[in-house]
């Protein structure tokens, strides 16, 4: 169908009196990458946990694929959920699961189903993020921090998802991992063809795996644009918050 993937128009969340969204709006087409930046408590997660429905809005509409998902019923919001991968900030495996039941837990939630098939599976996915049988029968807590979150990418994409959102995906990462993670980001959007939402605090990781890049400030989208024009922006909290500089309208 033709029209935006991911649609969020006039979405407002707060928190008792603190404001976090304030109509905010943005649109994302299919097989775009898009990344989220801006400071701390900005309203990154919050925006993610909206679309997610893990928080419902106070105003506002967030549509996916045409369909207002705002305030849907549990069942619906599971179908929905179904349509979404999701690569955690901390990668977030069980450690009591070896690797391949780790890969399928979104397929079969944990249970003991057609194990064989599964393993096949799960080799099929590690095959992609650059990782080999060798690791199925380990444990997370075997792994260095760089292939936690080849795994952590290899489960978000099992299921085949048609959106995957990424949770500060290179965080706790030395500059040459985090781009192996940014080059296998690329790939995975190219070669499934996914519509891709990150939040990060990484410009490189920005630059690198988004198309487009948006800039949230005090609950609103104050500037989006090609990744291309991230430090050559024209918009003073944007250049201010790339340059991480003290000085400048970020207060």
């Amino acid at each position: 169908m033709s029209g935006p993937k991911i649609q969020l128009a006039g979405v407002a969340k707060a928190f008792g009196t603190m404001r976090v969204l304030d109509g905010l709006n943005l649109s994302i087409d299919p097989g775009e990458s898009v990344a989220i930046i801006g400071q701390s408590g900005s309203g990154k997660s919050v925006t993610l946990k909206c679309i997610l429905g893990l928080i419902r809005p106070d105003a506002g509409s967030i549509e996916v694929d045409g369909e207002n998902v705002v305030g849907l019923s549990a069942r619906e919001g599971e179908r929905l959920r179904g349509k979404f991968g999701m690569l955690f900030q901390g990668g977030a495996l069980f450690d009591s699961l070896p690797i391949w039941r780790n890969v399928t837990f979104g397929l079969n939630q944990g249970r003991n189903v057609d194990a064989a098939r599964m393993r096949r599976i799960a080799e099929e996915n590690l095959e992609r993020v650059g990782l080999d049988a060798r690791i199925l029968n380990l444990r997370p807590n075997e792994l260095s921090g760089g292939m936690q979150k080849r795994v952590a990418l290899a489960r978000a994409i099992a299921p085949r998802p048609e959106i995957i959102f990424f949770d500060e995906p290179t965080t706790g990462l030395d500059p040459i991992r985090a781009d192996v993670i940014n080059d296998l980001i690329v790939s995975l959007v190219n070669d499934l063809g996914v519509t891709a939402l990150t939040i990060t605090h990484d410009m490189a990781s920005a630059r690198k795996i988004a198309h487009r890049v948006a800039m949230l400030y005090k609950g609103r989208i104050v500037w989006h644009g090609p990744r291309d024009r991230l430090y050559d922006s024209g918009n003073p909290y944007v250049d201010q918050f790339v340059q991480g500089r003290a000085d400048g309208p970020i207060g």
